[in-house]
This record gives structure tokens, sequence and C-alpha cells, in this order.
């Protein structure tokens, strides 16, 4: 006989991936480099694609903002800020960042960066001075914590605790280059701790300097 009661398998819960200007996983973007050519020869990066595939994207809820990131084959990020929801007309900051250096960690160093070096007045990095863009009343700035969920084009998400500071040194456009340092820790497979300290540089674009291509 049929089973008329068979229950029905339960449905795959949907996933509220980031996306927003169109930009999602599995889209590209062009990015319009003629605002910033008399600059790039400043950046830290020596080369910016001109088109980028997004093969990733996290969101950091922060409360009254909320922070889409768009990673590409370009070792870059794209950081959308957002306030008030996430429409296009939510947006108040764009930044691409390239990612400088990735710096694994063991716990007594992951200590020393989060008391010491992260929040730190400024930052060298190849000869070139930032400075420390939040600002406290102390001459150390404990690093801003945050939690990005971070998803690819499966199913599947990550989490990663994220205690973070931003620089940035004047171009001579009356610009600025962007540090952004972040010490990172998150469970591998075998359910321990891994921590690293990551390095990226960047630049701010307006609107206009992005097509996204879909």
């Amino acid at each position: 006989m049929f089973n008329f009661f068979k229950k029905k398998p339960p449905p795959v819960p949907s996933i509220n991936k980031p996306e927003v200007m169109g930009l999602c996983v599995g889209s590209s973007f062009d990015i319009d480099k003629l605002a910033f050519q008399l600059i790039l020869e400043e950046l830290v990066i020596s080369g910016i694609a001109d088109t980028q595939l997004i093969q990733g994207a996290g969101r950091v809820d922060l409360g009254s903002s909320v922070l889409l990131r768009f990673y590409t084959d370009d070792e870059a990020w794209l950081q959308v800020v957002c306030e008030g929801g996430e429409l296009e007309e939510n947006i108040v900051d764009v930044t691409l960042f390239h990612y400088y250096d990735t710096l694994h960690v063991n716990a007594a160093e992951w200590d020393d960066i989060l008391a010491n070096k992260i929040g730190a007045p400024t930052y060298s990095l190849e000869g070139r001075e930032y400075e420390r863009v939040w600002t406290s009343i102390a001459t150390y700035h404990p690093p801003v914590a945050m939690q990005e969920k971070t998803f690819d084009d499966t199913n599947d998400i990550s989490e990663t605790d994220q205690f973070v500071m931003l620089f940035e040194r004047a171009l001579s456009d009356g610009s600025f280059e962007q540090l952004y340092l972040s010490g990172e820790e998150s469970l591998n497979d075998n359910n321990q701790l891994e921590r690293c300290l990551v390095i990226s540089t960047g630049v701010k674009l307006t609107s206009t300097q992005i097509r996204v291509n879909g």
C-alpha cells in the first residue's frame, strides 16, 4: 500500500546572502580608475584589475550600520557601508581593499597584537606611515570587535571574530590611502582556534566608479 501520510521533507531554509547595487556572489564589476589614475603609483598595491569577479560575500552587523563585503578574484574585497538598511540609497561609503599580507600568530603573539599593536597611534608599512582614524582619549585605542558571516556560492556559512583598526595617509591629490588591520580568529575543521593578522590597504570609490555586470 501507498503511505499517503508520509511526511514531506522540511523545506530548505533560504539564505539571505549579502547583495546591494547588483553586487552579489557570482556577479562582477568594472572599476573606472581614471579618477585616481594620478595616485596609482603612490599606492602600496602595484595594480588593480579593471574587472573583478565576486567569489564570496560577508556581512557584519554593527547595529546602526551594516558592512557588506564582496571578495573578488583580484585578492581584493569591496566594502560597502550601509546605514538604515541594505538598499542602494542606504550606502554611505564604498572602499576597495586589497590584501597586503596575512600573518598567522600564536596565542602569545595574539595577546600582544591586541593589547599593543593594532590600536597604536600610527602604523608603518613599506616606509609609509599611516595615522589611526578612530580617535581615543588614551594613546592606545583597543581594537573594535565585530563578527563577520561569510557566504560563498554554496549554502555554507562561516563565522570569523575580528578585532580591527583603521588607519590612513594623505596622497598627493588630497585623497587618502587606507590601512585596515584585522586580528581574526575562527574554528578550523578540527574545532581548534586559528588566529591571524590580516593587513589590507584600500582607496575609497564613488558609485560612478563602479559598473556592475551582473
